[in-house]
């Protein structure tokens, strides 16, 4: 992922200027610029860095949004038109930030984990960064995609209550959407325990001990990525920000909720995972009890035909019953009534 030097002053630029320091990435960044009211609606794909001032300073609500976030000079000329401070920006290209709030006076500033399934059944997280400010939002994403798609089509079709709230309910309703996808992710990780519910307790393999290790670090990656979130959100609801509206702290109390109903689960889960475990463990030493079982008795019942067998095969002369006519046949007949009866014991005592 890149990493942006925090200052530049040995290489002679000026204090704040972002410096890439990490691998750059070739895919082309996309930035949508949607501006709207009550009775309009405008929406644009544009790199002009004129368009956001000139969107900045027109009424309605103006929604930057911007996937990708490997191009510094962009991003300052974002900064520029919208006037953040260049450790937002910083921040903003940094994809190891914790969850977090921090209010700027002009603007607040939002981190949060947007977490998926990718094609191969894995979790799949990105840093999703908004600024809420008067009149606008600012959205940033590592990568593209459609998460926020649902959001731009109820604004384009005027439904709902979106259009006659201010910007404070649009990034209620992005916050949203990364909190709904949050379910998606459980309820996958619900059918995964599910399943190995089922194998840990019929057909336990080391395939599935990989499986349950594997599942425990997703929790607990989970739980680091949306513990901190619900203090962000916390922090909303109380009124913490000015930028958020009465009407649209309700709104964020549901999103509150939610985030402790995922949290609870992820505790669940964590649990279950533990249960899991210790189920594989105990279904490990249970299969090696019965082989050990089943192998003690076969021991048990051929150790007296092993003295048998030692007693006659000893080479004394004066053994009467070597010159019998039938003491051969007489001693296998007595070794096999003796493994029948053992044997017999055994059934009954349930040892086999």
């Amino acid at each position: 992922m890149p990493k942006f030097a925090k200052r530049s002053k040995k290489a002679g630029l000026p204090p704040g200027t972002l410096v890439h320091i990490g691998k750059k990435r070739s895919e082309k960044i996309r930035i949508r610029l949607i501006n709207y009211d009550e009775s309009s609606f405008f929406d644009k794909e544009t790199e002009a860095a004129e368009e956001y001032c000139a969107a900045r300073a027109s009424t309605g609500i103006t929604w930057v949004n911007v996937d990708g976030i490997h191009q510094t000079e962009l991003f300052q000329k974002i900064g520029d038109c919208f006037g953040l401070h260049p450790l937002v920006l910083e921040d903003i290209m940094n994809t190891d930030q914790r969850p977090k709030m921090e209010d700027f006076g002009d603007y607040v500033y939002l981190v949060m984990k947007m977490l998926s399934i990718n094609g191969q059944g894995e979790i799949a997280a990105e840093q999703v960064s908004l600024i809420l400010g008067k009149n606008f939002v600012l959205s940033f994403r590592e990568q593209k995609s459609d998460m926020f798609e649902p959001i731009v089509e109820r604004i384009k079709s005027g439904k709902g209550f979106i259009r006659k709230a201010g910007a404070d309910y649009l990034a209620y309703a992005l916050l949203d959407a990364v909190v709904d996808h949050y379910f998606v992710v459980l309820e996958k990780r619900e059918e995964e325990i599910d399943a190995l519910e089922e194998e840990v307790v019929i057909n336990a393999t080391p395939n599935t001990l990989q499986r349950i290790h594997k599942l425990r670090r997703e929790l607990i990656f989970l739980r680091k990525a949306i513990l901190p979130f619900r203090s962000v959100i916390g922090a909303l609801e109380r009124g913490e920000s000015p930028f958020f509206e009465q009407t649209s702290r309700i709104y964020l109390r549901d999103i509150y909720d939610h985030t402790i109903h995922i949290i609870d689960t992820l505790e669940t889960f964590r649990d279950l995972a533990t249960g899991l475990l210790d189920i594989y463990l105990s279904s490990v030493s249970n299969r090696m009890n019965s082989v050990m079982r089943m192998l003690t008795v076969i021991a048990t019942i051929f150790m007296p035909l092993t003295f048998l067998a030692g007693v006659y095969g000893m080479n004394f002369k004066h053994m009467p019953e070597l010159e019998w006519t039938w003491g051969y046949p007489a001693v296998l007949l007595l070794m096999a009534a003796v493994g029948i009866s053992m044997q017999v014991y055994f059934r009954r005592k349930k040892w086999l």
